[in-house]
C-alpha cells in the first residue's frame, strides 16, 4: 500500500464520523442510454424509459430495490482521469442499486438475471454491473423519499489509498454539506472503479452551492484526491 498524501489542510476540518459497516450485499447495475452531453438529464428517450420501466418491474425477494435517473453531472471530476484514458468515465444515465441481507444472497440473485440484464443491454448503449460489498459507511441512505443522489465512480491506482483518500476528505461534506449518510461500496472482480459511493441530500441547494462556489473544494478535496491518484466521476440522481 502506498501512504497517503496530506494537503496540510486537514486540520481545517472535523474528522468523518462513522458507523460500522452494514454486511449488506449490493447489486448496482448502469445504463448509459442516451449518448449526449451529460450536463442535465431532463428529457428521456423512449429507449431510457423503457431501461427504466425494465428496473422498476424487478422485485427481488429480501431485497431492497431503488431506480435512479441521471439529472446532473456535478463539478468534480479528478485531473488524474487524464493519466488512466483507457478508464470508462461514468456517464450512466439510469442505474438500479439492490441491496440484499448478505453479499451471497447478491451473488445469487446475479447469477439468475441473465435473461433481465440481456433485455437491458439490448436497450441500452452500454451496461455495466457488479456485486458489491460495504467499506465505510457515514449512515444509511435513505430511499423512501425523493432528494439528490449521488454515485461518486472512483478511479485509482491503489484500492486502499482510496479508501484511506475517501475518509480523508469525507468530513469536508460532512462540514460544508451537512452530509449525515453514505455508503462506500466495493465492487468484486475486475471493475474500471475502485469503489463506488453512494449517499443524499435533501435538495440542490445542499450540494451544489458547496462544489461551484468553495474554494476548499478544490484545494483540498480534488487537490487530495489528484496527489493520491484518485479521480472522482460523480453523477447526480434523482429516484425514477
Amino acid at each position: 500500500m502506498t501512504e497517503l498524501r496530506t494537503t496540510g489542510l486537514e486540520a481545517e476540518y472535523p474528522r468523518v464520523s462513522l458507523i460500522g459497516t452494514d454486511g449488506r450485499g449490493y447489486v448496482w447495475i448502469g445504463a448509459e442510454v442516451d449518448r449526449r452531453t451529460p450536463v442535465l438529464y431532463g428529457w428521456m428517450s423512449r429507449r431510457k424509459r423503457r431501461v427504466l420501466a425494465l428496473m422498476k418491474s424487478v422485485r427481488a425477494d429480501g431485497a431492497e430495490v431503488s431506480v435512479f435517473r441521471a439529472w446532473l453531472v456535478p463539478p468534480g471530476r479528478g485531473r488524474y482521469l487524464k493519466d488512466r484514458p483507457g478508464v470508462h468515465v461514468a456517464r450512466y444515465d439510469a442505474v438500479m442499486l439492490l441491496a440484499f441481507p448478505t453479499p451471497q444472497d447478491a451473488r445469487d440473485w446475479m447469477a439468475g438475471s441473465e435473461g433481465f440484464l440481456a433485455d437491458l443491454r439490448e436497450a441500452s448503449t452500454r451496461l455495466d454491473h457488479h456485486v458489491l460489498t460495504n467499506a465505510r459507511r457515514i449512515g444509511p441512505v435513505d430511499h423512501d423519499r425523493d432528494g439528490v443522489f449521488l454515485f461518486n465512480y472512483f478511479v485509482a491506482d491503489d484500492r486502499e489509498v482510496n479508501l484511506a483518500v475517501w475518509e480523508h476528505t469525507a468530513g469536508w461534506f460532512q462540514h460544508a454539506t451537512g452530509l449525515d449518510n453514505s455508503t462506500l461500496l466495493i465492487p468484486e472482480g475486475k471493475s474500471d472503479y475502485t469503489v463506488i459511493n453512494h449517499c443524499r441530500w435533501d435538495r440542490p441547494a445542499d450540494i451544489l452551492p458547496a462544489l461551484i462556489f468553495r474554494r476548499d473544494f478544490r484545494r483540498f478535496v480534488l487537490r487530495s484526491f489528484e496527489i493520491n491518484r484518485t479521480a472522482a466521476t460523480p453523477v447526480l440522481y434523482r429516484l425514477a
